[in-house]
């Protein structure tokens, strides 16, 4: 999954989003697409893949969750939207450093893991779609996984004891910030667990990714 050294993605601005999340919307029925912030789960699930997974493969589960046949053409701008993210996010978790997930508030009463849910909902999705990160051994998955999945639905995790007792053992976040740096610091856990540096990178990378407060935008 290396690649050569290229330059940072540019990170798409508060127009770029509305106009993905209106490509989105404007997707032809009976498609059901995710939404901004499920696809950037959707996005850092299929990352984290042990192998590359080609755009063929990872844009038709963003674009209809039931898997139904996609249109002949997706619009160009949709696909280029999300390539750009997709680019952004690869080089955020090759480098092992901070990016700012798409989560966006809720109303003022809504809870820290209800507002990342979405986003996390997403990440589930990829795994669905991709099971290929959860063939490896479960050991190392697990501290990581439950740091994300705690903020689903436990009836939703069936057949996964081990995981829920690993939920049963965290403390829910406290805020909004929180969860957002948990939801990253989780993503880059698993990359080392599936995508594990070369011998050379790591002493840059285990310094720790930067931190940032997490982007909080209005819902779109």
């Amino acid at each position: 999954m290396s690649a050569p050294p290229h330059r940072a993605a540019e990170a798409l601005s508060e127009a770029d989003l509305e106009r993905l999340q209106a490509l989105l919307d404007a997707l032809p029925a009976p498609l059901e697409p995710l939404d901004v912030s499920m696809a950037d789960g959707y996005l850092c699930g299929v990352l984290l893949q042990p192998e590359a997974v080609p755009l063929e493969r990872w844009l038709p589960p963003l674009i209809d969750t039931e898997g139904r046949p996609l249109p002949a053409r997706v619009n160009d701008e949709l696909v280029a939207l999300l390539r750009r993210r997709h680019k952004e996010l690869n080089m955020a978790i090759i480098g092992r450093q901070w990016f700012d997930p798409w989560v966006f508030e809720l109303d003022e009463d809504a809870s820290p893991s209800e507002t990342v849910l979405p986003w996390v909902a997403g990440f589930a999705h990829a795994l669905d779609a991709h099971p290929a990160l959860m063939k490896l051994p479960e050991e190392p998955l697990l501290e990581p996984l439950a740091a994300l999945y705690l903020h689903l639905d436990p009836d939703d995790l069936e057949d996964a004891d081990t995981l829920l007792e690993e939920i049963e053992s965290l403390e829910p976040p406290v805020d909004l910030e929180q969860a957002v740096e948990g939801l990253v610091s989780a993503v880059l856990m698993l990359a080392d667990v599936s995508r594990p540096l070369k011998l050379q990178q790591t002493g840059a990378a285990h310094a720790g990714p930067a931190r940032s407060r997490p982007r909080q935008t209005g819902r779109r």
